[in-house]
């Protein structure tokens, strides 16, 4: 195998970080393909918490070439400050092993301050970040964007920046009433920025196409989850960009080549943060437990996540979604020693039982219909699974029909069992 994909099967915040980290370990490329710096994957290496945003967690591998993709929208203040973080924490960082897409769009003060404004003033709230990715996937999709090789031609920058403002001018003065910076301010930092981030600007296009051609082994690593792409995912309620399988091939490229393995990773339970429906959420002490003894609080935010039972229903419609071909399951020790184990196998809706969510299904009217499991009371010291967690696993891939390849039941990397081989 020489290509892997790396999707969140569910609403994002599955544990993506570590199994990226581990099989970044295996491969010559790894590659981030869409979103922002509204994600973050936290990596524990030898009891140090890195957390990671924007830069691909290849990066921990001295061997491995990150790259970020033209599909990314990109902070640049945001980055340096990342970089830096990296750096500190001993990793060397270079234009040799980190590159960045010329052509990803920027995320400007202006994207910042709309988003923001829209959430705390806006009559819906979706429950963004407040860091300017939507807006700016707007600018992408309005063709008004302002791309990063912008950021090295000052007069240039300057004619692309009162473009985008544009609109959003209007906007700030008339409805949100908030102060934003002028053209020539913002021009000035970004194109200081820029300065700090030329070195590691290239055309990943060419580099991905040269991967490809040389057979190296390239693993593409998805932020967020399937339930928030913004074509498959709970709509409004869902993220900008293309979370999904789709969101490899137009957000990185991959020429002349297709992804041999989508690897879905998947938390033992569920959990959601911000608003939107979630049919198997808990709203007692359990749900409450699970979400203390689970440390369910966003690595961006710090927002605390809803939780509730593994829904299989919706995990059925990711493996169709995104062509998943084997799932981690992660977080499995939040559920060992709980004191009663369930999974939803099905809705309740419009007088019938589907097995399978689909695409504009109402899910504030979907009723989950619970099989109950018997807990399992594993402390994972040895390879060996417990028969009440077997079944539960068995459970699972009987009902999505794909493998169980991973198994994780803590934040450090041996906490980890392969059942799969990969790469």
């Amino acid at each position: 195998m020489k290509t892997l994909a790396i999707i969140g099967s569910q609403w994002g915040d599955e544990g993506k970080g570590k199994i990226t980290d581990l099989l970044a370990e295996k491969c010559e490329v790894v590659v981030r393909y869409q979103g922002g710096n509204n994600a973050g994957h936290t990596i524990i290496v030898d009891g140090k918490k890195i957390v990671l945003h924007l830069i691909p967690s290849g990066i921990l591998h001295p061997h491995s070439i990150s790259v970020i993709g033209h599909g990314v929208v990109f902070e640049p203040e945001a980055f340096i400050n990342e970089l830096k973080k990296v750096e500190e924490a001993g990793i060397k960082v270079t234009g040799n092993n980190l590159k960045i897409s010329e052509n990803v769009t920027l995320i400007t003060s202006y994207n910042k301050l709309l988003d923001a404004a829209r959430e705390s003033q806006g009559s819906v709230k979706i429950g963004t970040t407040g860091k300017g990715i939507g807006p700016a996937y707007e600018d992408k999709v309005g063709r008004r964007a302002v791309k990063l090789k912008d950021l090295f031609d000052m007069e240039n920058l300057k004619t692309k920046l009162q473009r985008n403002l544009g609109e959003k001018e209007i906007l700030f003065k008339h409805r949100y009433n908030i102060e934003f910076p002028s053209v020539e301010q913002e021009a000035e930092r970004l194109f200081a920025l820029g300065k700090a981030i030329k070195p590691y600007v290239c055309d990943t296009f060419s580099v991905l196409d040269s991967a490809v051609q040389s057979g190296k082994k390239i693993l593409f690593e998805g932020a967020q989850g399937i339930l928030l792409d913004i074509d498959y995912g709970t709509y409004p309620y869902v993220t900008s960009s293309s979370t999904a399988l789709g969101g490899v091939y137009t957000g990185a490229g991959i020429p002349e080549s297709h992804v041999q393995e989508v690897l879905g990773i998947t938390k033992a339970y569920t959990t959601r943060v911000g608003e939107g429906p979630f049919p198997t959420e808990l709203f007692d002490a359990l749900g409450e437990e699970i979400q203390t003894k689970g440390h369910e609080f966003g690595a961006t935010t710090g927002r605390k996540r809803r939780c509730g039972w593994l829904d299989l229903p919706l995990l059925k419609y990711s493996v169709k979604a995104s062509n998943l071909t084997s799932i981690a399951l992660t977080k499995l020790d939040i559920l060992s020693n709980i004191r009663e184990l369930k999974v939803c196998v099905a809705y309740e809706y419009e007088g019938k039982k589907i097995e399978c969510a689909y695409p504009g299904i109402d899910l504030t009217r979907a009723k989950p219909v619970y099989k109950d499991m018997k807990p399992f009371t594993d402390d994972f010291k040895s390879d060996k699974l417990s028969a009440e967690l077997e079944t539960y696993i068995k459970e699972i891939e009987s009902f999505l029909g794909i493998p169980v390849g991973i198994i994780a039941f803590g934040p450090e990397r041996k906490e980890i069992i392969f059942r799969k081989n990969y790469f």
